[in-house]
């Protein structure tokens, strides 16, 4: 998994959806996390100091970085989640700030679902009672958008979370400009639909040209 983590870490930096900040947990035995430190993703190798997290603890080990939070309620909210996300899309990042909805108008935004919900609250997440919060708004889906401060998906492995942080910022890139144009016009619900049954066909294929683009 350490591998795993550090491939991520590498393909999210050289995809230039993180610069200096950004971390990726998976889970490992007993339900815990294992997540990347406080460090650009891009530096990562298999020996970097990965923290350990206990999803009961009251407190982060040391070496997390305070943002730990956010995937610990995550994982405490979404069993089914097999890890974790966290980066800085810019466009992304720029349509929340803005109040465009992030919709599927092509077949891969899909994947996020109707619409791509935000947390209105720009504040570090550095803290459970936060992290708690984060969790509630993303609710089921694989992604969200933090106003002002990056986002975070969801997958049931490290390439699926990664794969989707790649498509929530090509889904945002391609609403900027269509709202730029005209009116949006998304994907119909049968249409999302037929698109999110080809996803884990799909996603995988992302991955890889994720992993040999870095």
């Amino acid at each position: 998994m350490r591998t795993e983590l550090a491939r991520a870490g590498r393909a999210l930096a050289a995809a230039r959806l993180v610069t200096a900040f950004g971390h990726v947990s998976a889970r490992i035995a007993d339900g815990r996390l294992l997540m990347t430190p406080p460090v650009p993703l891009g530096t990562l190798t298999e020996d970097s100091p990965y923290a350990v997290l206990d999803l009961d603890a009251g407190d982060l080990p040391g070496g997390a970085p305070r943002e730990a939070w956010i995937h610990v309620e995550i994982a405490r909210a979404r069993p089914g989640a097999g890890a974790i996300c966290r980066a800085q899309p810019p466009t992304a990042t720029a349509l929340a700030s803005a109040g465009v909805p992030i919709r599927p108008l092509h077949g891969q935004g899909a994947f996020l679902g109707p619409e791509v919900p935000v947390l209105d609250d720009a504040v570090l997440v550095r803290d459970r009672a936060r992290g708690r919060a984060l969790a509630d708004r993303l609710g089921g889906a694989p992604a969200l958008v933090l106003r002002g401060n990056g986002a975070v998906t969801t997958g049931a492995s490290v390439g699926e979370a990664v794969a989707l942080m790649w498509v929530l910022e090509a889904s945002a890139r391609m609403n900027a400009t269509a709202t730029a144009a005209g009116t949006p016009v998304p994907l119909s619900p049968a249409e999302q639909e037929a698109w999110r049954a080809a996803g884990p066909e799909l996603l995988p294929r992302i991955w890889s040209h994720l992993q040999e683009s870095s």
